[in-house]
């Protein structure tokens, strides 16, 4: 009975929501297209942390672009989602497709981020290198820096195109770099701005500065793997007690489907097997919580 009444509701939704987006791109006026290409020339900044923008930031951080671009597309396709697990499963599947779509995307982000985060870190010392040759070679910093950038590989240079683009524009080296480093959220950016600042306020020899800060990316690096190597029995042990429980799982499905089959047609079963998923999920959090500690 409650299949259908969804199904109308989310009909409905999808209908409001087409024909929003309808209105929304009549009323754009050839002005607001103007605005719009002239804003894509100013300065970019980090977007600041409210709900909407964080998204934005989370998405950018990862090299997704931006999240408006599709987002009607995927709300369509997340109320489909929702739509199939009712009338499969009822409550249950509504529940699980309501929460896992975000959560997968929320970790396919981060992971896409972390990931492509590390490959930056690892080809900032060449960077840094660069500007400190072009330096002893008689360039100013803003050259040199600037030069760095467009002798790096991806992802580094399509990042710091960001810092190109912002200098070219107006804005001051450290200025841009700050920017950068806070969109990203990471130590050495950090460093490498603070290193850009001082020199700029105070003065000094930036090629020994850079040449100290390659210097400590490297050890925090060594250092770094050190740990991982120290470390790796624990994070072994934890992956192996967060995986044995679905590995039986699977086994028990494959060699004996009626077993799990007959504990979810029994209502005592049910919610066994409800209160083991909630568990295993808190366990699992609990468990990389742990690891990101160590």
């Amino acid at each position: 009975m409650m299949g259908p009444v969804i199904l109308i509701v989310i009909c409905l939704m999808l209908l409001g929501l087409s024909i929003r987006l309808f209105l929304h791109g009549v009323r754009k006026t050839a002005n607001e297209r103007v605005l719009t290409r002239l804003a894509a020339g100013q300065p970019q900044t980090a977007p600041g942390k409210t709900t909407w923008t964080g998204l934005e930031r989370m998405f950018l951080r990862a090299g997704l672009g931006r999240p408006g671009e599709r987002l009607g597309l995927w709300l369509a396709l997340w109320a489909i989602a929702m739509m199939l697990g009712y009338l499969t499963a009822e409550w249950i599947g509504l529940l699980i497709m309501m929460l896992a779509p975000p959560l997968v995307l929320r970790l396919y982000i981060a992971w896409l981020y972390r990931r492509r985060l590390n490959r930056m870190i690892e080809q900032l010392p060449q960077l840094l290198d660069h500007t400190v040759r072009s330096l002893k070679s008689g360039r100013t910093l803003n050259d040199a820096v600037l030069g760095g950038i467009d002798s790096s590989e991806d992802p580094l240079k399509t990042a710091m195109g960001r810092v190109q683009r912002n200098v070219q524009l107006g804005v001051n080296l450290p200025d841009a770099v700050s920017d950068f480093a806070e969109l990203y959220e990471q130590d050495e950016l950090r460093m490498f701005a603070l290193g850009l600042k001082v020199n700029h306020r105070y003065g000094g020899n930036a090629s020994e500065l850079l040449e100290n800060l390659i210097k400590l990316i490297r050890e925090r690096d060594q250092g770094a793997r050190q740990l991982r190597a120290l470390t790796g029995e624990t994070r072994l042990t934890a992956w192996v007690l967060g995986s044995l429980p679905v590995i039986i799982v699977s086994y028990f499905m494959l060699t004996n489907p009626g077993y799990m089959l007959g504990m979810w047609k029994d209502p005592g079963g049910q919610t066994m097997l409800i209160i083991a998923v909630v568990l295993q999920v808190i366990g699992s959090l609990a468990l990389w919580r742990m690891l990101r500690s160590v």
